[in-house]
């Protein structure tokens, strides 16, 4: 197994693959993730739910030394897998062509990226999702600087609320974030033993990790 004590290892990979790679990946997957995959509506978006899953369970083969049709997953009452047996910690996240999984040991993890769409941000308005004090903080920036900062904000909330892994119960105006350029990633408020990293995400997204604990750094695989 990969060492990682004080680190939280980042995988990034491409979602698309070809017909013969779809197929030795599918045959990777349990009958509950192939249910799944059937109920994509367009085959773009099955074939990177395929794609996402089987390399999860590769990855983890890595680190567990078993053969990733043999690994287990349980879930909580939010959805949020978690292996059987073992204390190897978890997170994945995909948008677009891209996905990242986050490693930990023995540290609750959770990871977001965003591919950056105006109009996601349109959608998906900071007056609905951020603190009064995060919209703020957007608003007083320069105009050319607040999509990039929506999303920086965006991910961070997002992969807290992940690494928690309680689901939206978790209302997103009870903590703040740290998003403007120049700043370091933080809490500004709630967050408790959580804490915060960015990684270098492709041109075009935002992406971070947020992990219990202060004595952990990314490390990109």
């Amino acid at each position: 197994m990969p060492a990682l004590n004080t680190e939280v290892h980042v995988h990034l990979q491409s979602l698309d693959a070809s017909a013969t790679a779809l197929a030795r990946y599918s045959a990777l997957l349990a009958p509950d993730e192939r249910d799944r995959a059937t109920r994509f509506r367009f085959e773009r978006d099955r074939n990177r739910f395929i794609v996402a899953r089987a390399r999860l369970r590769e990855i983890l083969s890595s680190y567990l030394d078993r053969e990733p049709p043999s690994i287990e997953f349980v879930y909580n009452a939010f959805g949020k897998p978690a292996l059987h047996d073992a204390s190897l910690r978890f997170n994945v996240s995909h948008s677009g062509g891209i996905g990242v999984i986050a490693i930990a040991e023995g540290r609750d993890v959770g990871i977001d990226i965003e591919q950056i769409r105006p109009e996601l941000a349109e959608e998906r308005t900071a007056e609905s999702f951020f603190s009064p004090r995060e919209v703020a903080m957007l608003r007083a920036l320069p105009p050319g600087s607040q999509l990039q900062a929506f999303f920086e904000c965006w991910t961070r909330k997002e992969a807290y609320v992940k690494a928690r892994g309680e689901g939206l119960s978790i209302p997103l105006d009870t903590f703040d974030v740290e998003f403007r350029p120049g700043e370091p990633p933080e809490f500004l408020r709630g967050g408790g033993v959580w804490s915060i990293r960015t990684f270098p995400a492709p041109p075009g997204y935002a992406g971070c990790v947020v992990a219990e604990g202060a004595d952990w750094e990314i490390v990109m695989r």
